[in-house]
C-alpha cells in the first residue's frame, strides 16, 4: 500500500472544520503544501483524526515542511488512537522499520497492524502475516501467518495473495496445494504484483501439470 494516500474523505459535519478541511485537501491537491500543511495542523490541534493523518504523511514525505519522521509519528499516532485505519497501518509501517535499532518497535507494529486489521484495512493483514512469518515481535508461526494471508488475499489484497500462494506451494508447515499457489499467483500477478510472474514460471517448471489445468 502506498503510504502517500491522501485521505480526503469528507467529514459529515457542514460547520467550518468540515469547510476547512476541504479547502486544505484542495490546497494540497494544487500542490500549495505549506498552505495545506498550516490549515491541516490547526484542524489537528483541534483532534481532527482525517487532518492528524494528513498531517502525518506531509510530514513523512516532506510535503510543506522538512521531511520529520518525529513528527509523523506523534502525528500519525495520534490518528491512530482515534481509529483512524490509514494511520493506524502507517504507524506500524514505522515501527517495523526501527525494529533493528528498538527492541520493542515489533512489538508495537504488531499492535498497530492488529488495530489495523480490526478497522478492516485489508493491506494490514499482510504484513500483520509477515510479522509472524519471521517472528518478529511475535513467535514465529507459519501456520498463523497464512490465516492472515489467506484474509488479506479473499479481500483483495494483492501482496497477501503471493504469500499465500508462496505458502501453499513451498511452505513447510502448510499442507501444499499447487493448484492454489497457481490460483492466488494468476490474482496477484492479475493485480499488478508482477514478481509472482517469476514464480509462476517456477511453479511450472517444477510442478507443470498445474499449469495445463
Amino acid at each position: 500500500m502506498s503510504m502517500k494516500v491522501l485521505w480526503v474523505v469528507v467529514l459529515l459535519s457542514l460547520g467550518v472544520y468540515a469547510v476547512e478541511f476541504e479547502e486544505a485537501v484542495e490546497d494540497y491537491k494544487q500542490g500549495a503544501y505549506i498552505k495545506a500543511l498550516n490549515a491541516f495542523y490547526v484542524l489537528a490541534k483541534e483532534e481532527n483524526a482525517k487532518a492528524q493523518y494528513n498531517l502525518a504523511l506531509m510530514y513523512a514525505n516532506g510535503l510543506g515542511a522538512q521531511k520529520d519522521m518525529a513528527q509523523a509519528r506523534q502525528w500519525y499516532e495520534k490518528a491512530a488512537k482515534q481509529g483512524n485505519a490509514l494511520a493506524q497501518y502507517n504507524l506500524a509501517h514505522i515501527y517495523y522499520g526501527y525494529g533493528k535499532r528498538d527492541v520493542h518497535a515489533y512489538e508495537k507494529a504488531k499492535y498497530w497492524y492488529e488495530k489495523a486489521v480490526a478497522s478492516g484495512l485489508k493491506e494490514a493483514y499482510n504484513n500483520l502475516g509477515v510479522l509472524y512469518l519471521e517472528g518478529k515481535g511475535v513467535k514465529e508461526d507459519e501456520q498463523k501467518a497464512f490465516a492472515l494471508f489467506e484474509k488479506g488475499a479473499q479481500k483483495g489484497d494483492a501482496t497477501a495473495s503471493f504469500n499465500a500462494a508462496l505458502l501453499y506451494a513451498w511452505g513447510k508447515k502448510v499442507p501444499q496445494d499447487k493448484l492454489k499457489a497457481y490460483d492466488y499467483l494468476q490474482v496477484a500477478v492479475k493485480n499488478g504484483k508482477m514478481v509472482a510472474s517469476k514464480y509462476l514460471d517456477k511453479l511450472c517448471k517444477e510442478s507443470a501439470w498445474v499449469c495445463k489445468k
